[in-house]
């Protein structure tokens, strides 16, 4: 029986290595390098979910499988189930695609995993265990002068996501993270990085305060996260003006990430000189709303929203920083969120 066990599991991993010809996850940190990695990117554009095999960068390929949703942002790849989670901004909701591995390029994959609709304006998604948080980035008191967003936390059990509670916060919202059972939030419009501690230990509807925040020296706006525990490695993105979706954005390496925050004290400002700056007119940067971040290769994967109406960039000679170019650009239409997985 063992023996039949094992042949089914490598007959299985051969088949998701064959179905694949696209593209990553944030929770991927300290893995093998030679384990096949993928990137999984949402957009605002028609809702698809598209994937890319990005196990070499030199040659990567992807497929676009069709969802119920016309738009979507934060999305997350469960690799233990084949099921791809996204909020979709058409359905106001979450949705679990399954079989995504095993789903030629160009098939409709249809939601096996619902929840209620309970969002005006759905962005990032983080995940921890059954736990999925999702930002909402509408006002939610309809008062534009007080800045406020909220977090919907759902718990997902077998083929449906319950909404457990909603935080409400006293800024604008937009990227978030999980680190262990913290949660790393952009401050939106500003260049400010907010945390809150414990933060699914919040089991009621609540208005929270962040315990922390900190200002990024030499970012403008940013909007995009993602937090390398191995590697204990931030990257930020910065979509700078607004108005510009073209080639004012950049992005931001923060290597020791822990003892550079935690030594930054409440309101202070984490000094430009101890990160790495991507930015310039040959990174194609515009408004790269999302980032996904490879700790084995050092690769940078950014969902860049506005330049050429949308690509999906990777960069891999980030060491010094400055105004380099992508090592990968591919067209992606309203690119609004990047997930990197290996297996």
């Amino acid at each position: 029986m063992k023996r039949l066990n094992l042949i089914k599991s490598l007959a299985l991993l051969a088949l998701i290595n064959l179905a694949f010809t696209s593209c990553s996850d944030d929770d991927s940190t300290g893995m093998d390098a030679s384990l096949s990695t993928y990137l999984f990117a949402s957009n605002n554009s028609d809702g698809n979910v598209t994937t890319y095999n990005v196990s070499s960068i030199s040659n990567v390929t992807s497929k676009t499988l069709i969802t119920p949703s016309t738009a979507a942002d934060g999305i997350y790849y469960d690799k233990n189930n084949d099921v791809v989670v996204q909020a979709s901004r058409s359905n106001f909701s979450l949705e679990g695609y399954s079989n995504v591995a095993l789903s030629m390029a160009g098939s409709s994959i249809s939601v096996g995993v619902s929840g209620s609709t309970d969002m005006t304006s759905p962005r990032e998604l983080a995940v921890n265990g059954n736990f999925y948080v999702v930002v909402d980035n509408s006002d939610p008191d309809g008062d534009t002068n007080t800045p406020d967003g909220r977090l919907f936390i759902y718990s997902k059990s077998g083929n449906s996501f319950t909404l457990r509670n909603v935080i409400t916060t006293d800024f604008k919202l937009w990227g978030i993270t999980f680190d262990g059972e913290d949660l790393y939030a952009i401050v939106d419009t500003t260049n400010q990085l907010a945390v809150y501690t414990n933060f699914l230990s919040n089991m009621a509807d609540a208005t929270l305060s962040a315990s922390k925040t900190i200002v990024v020296e030499g970012i403008v706006r940013t909007h995009g996260l993602t937090y390398d525990a191995m590697s204990d490695t931030m990257v930020l993105t910065d979509i700078a003006s607004a108005m510009n979706g073209q080639d004012d954005g950049g992005f931001h390496i923060i290597e020791g990430f822990t003892s550079k925050f935690n030594n930054t004290a409440n309101g202070g400002t984490l000094a430009l000189s101890q990160q790495t700056r991507v930015a310039g007119s040959s990174t194609l940067l515009g408004n790269p709303v999302d980032v996904a971040y490879d700790s084995a290769t050092k690769t940078v994967f950014i969902a860049e929203a506005g330049n050429g109406g949308g690509r999906i960039l990777a960069f891999n000679n980030i060491g010094s920083g400055g105004n380099i170019a992508p090592v990968v650009n591919n067209d992606l239409a309203s690119a609004s969120s990047v997930f990197l997985s290996k297996y």
